[in-house]
């Protein structure tokens, strides 16, 4: 039920967005058709159940040690339901391949089926959302070499390629169960932590392990693929073999979807920016929205400029039915529940505002030269009652906006005890 104050406060809002043309209404919906794909490694800071070891390699890493990560399945995924009660929207769940479910078994990442993640597939029609998934490359002894499906190595590239192949299959037994597509994505850390000589080489595996693999087709009812690049990682730091401008051609060429990560470029590039010119190339965008701090550290996203104006971009090119969302972040030093939801909101906050906008007014006032006159309306729009909408959005849906208290009564209750 919306509480009176919330009411009022929304219906203020509603009178002066149409002052300017925009029915909150409509942004709602529309904002409401938003999935967001939540990243399950938050939950245990990426370690996995595959029994394969918990050591975090590839160039990345989660940093902290707060009390309560998730330790088995049942407990990954009482966190989620957790979180899915905290943020208002129907949304995803984005799984790695190291997430199966393997009876405690060890099954090495050649050999996973779509049996592993059957009880996934049920959970998530249990709770209401559909489930993504992505290719496990790091943390395997047969990643040590800082080489995957680029590695010279014929047996360890082939024990990757057929790693690859069976998460294409697994994801379209997902997609076809679930009856919505799922994001299949490909990312490996391979590249090497001083000077290479013989660039070409790695690259020329690498392009030969995916054109290999991705000539068996699927139903793309059930599933897509997007590949993702980095700039570098913790001990990969002078060469990457999954370069943006490698994937950035292999995915215009084959007209694959594009991984977006914010965190993977350059701390003076932005991704906000890359988006207007991949959509003219590319089908599709997947976003893996981040917050580096220096370099890839994966902070948790806050509503911060760059979010922004990575939604503004989304919105203002009409893309929003073309551009996939999901998180990727790993803080192990705050509560992990509290990562996940302030994160989530921070992203439809973004949004919410970018759809907001006057975007006819503010192109007609570009296309006329009226350059003063656009400055000033997104100057005001920064102060426009867009927070009103949101708590109103929240309230209209079931879900409180004191979220703090929730999340600190979960952990003494529950995470507390683990």
């Amino acid at each position: 039920m919306v509480k009176e104050q919330t009411q009022k406060a929304f219906e203020l809002a509603v009178a002066q967005y149409a002052t300017i043309g925009i029915d909150v209404h409509k942004v709602i919906g529309q904002l409401n058709s938003l999935s967001i794909s939540l990243h399950c490694w938050q939950a245990d800071d990426v370690h996995g159940f595959e029994n394969a070891g918990s050591e975090l390699t590839g160039g990345i890493q989660a940093t902290g040690n707060y009390p309560g990560r998730a330790r088995t399945l049942n407990e990954l995924r009482a966190d989620l339901e957790k979180v899915l009660t905290l943020v208002p929207g129907t949304h995803r769940v984005n799984l790695h391949a190291i997430y199966g479910d393997f009876g405690g078994e060890m099954v090495d990442r050649d050999q996973i089926e779509p049996k592993h993640f059957q009880s996934w597939i049920d959970w998530a029609k249990k709770v209401g959302v559909k489930l993504d998934f992505n290719s496990t490359f790091f943390s395997h002894p047969k990643s040590d070499s800082g080489f995957t499906l680029s590695s010279p190595d014929k047996e360890i590239q082939s024990f990757w390629m057929e790693h690859l192949r069976r998460c294409r299959i697994i994801s379209a037994e997902i997609g076809r169960q679930q009856g919505s597509p799922c994001i299949h994505n490909i990312w490996i850390p391979d590249g090497t932590k001083d000077r290479t000589v013989n660039r070409l080489a790695y690259r020329e595996n690498l392009k030969y392990a995916l054109d290999t693999v991705l000539e068996e087709k699927f139903n793309p009812n059930y599933m897509s693929d997007c590949i993702e690049s980095k700039l570098f990682g913790i001990g990969l730091e002078s060469y990457t073999v999954g370069s943006h401008e490698f994937y950035m051609g292999y995915g215009v060429k084959n007209k694959m979807i594009i991984t977006l990560d914010a965190g993977h470029f350059h701390p003076t590039e932005v991704i906000s920016d890359k988006i207007s010119s991949l959509l003219l190339f590319v089908p599709e965008i997947m976003l893996h929205v981040s917050r580096p701090v220096r370099w890839d550290s994966d902070h948790v996203v806050i509503l911060d400029d760059e979010l922004q104006h990575i939604a503004q971009e989304i919105i203002r090119a009409n893309a929003l039915d073309r551009v996939h969302v999901g998180l990727d972040y790993f803080d192990a030093s705050i509560n992990r529940i509290g990562a996940y939801v302030v994160g989530i909101r921070a992203t439809q906050k973004a949004f919410l505002q970018a759809l907001l906008e006057p975007v006819e007014l503010l192109r007609a006032f570009e296309s006329e030269g009226k350059n003063f006159e656009r400055m000033a309306v997104l100057e005001e729009m920064k102060s426009m009652p867009w927070g009103a909408v949101y708590n109103y959005y929240c309230e209209q849906a079931g879900i409180t906006i004191d979220y703090v208290s929730e999340i600190e009564s979960y952990e003494s209750s529950l995470i507390s005890k683990r």
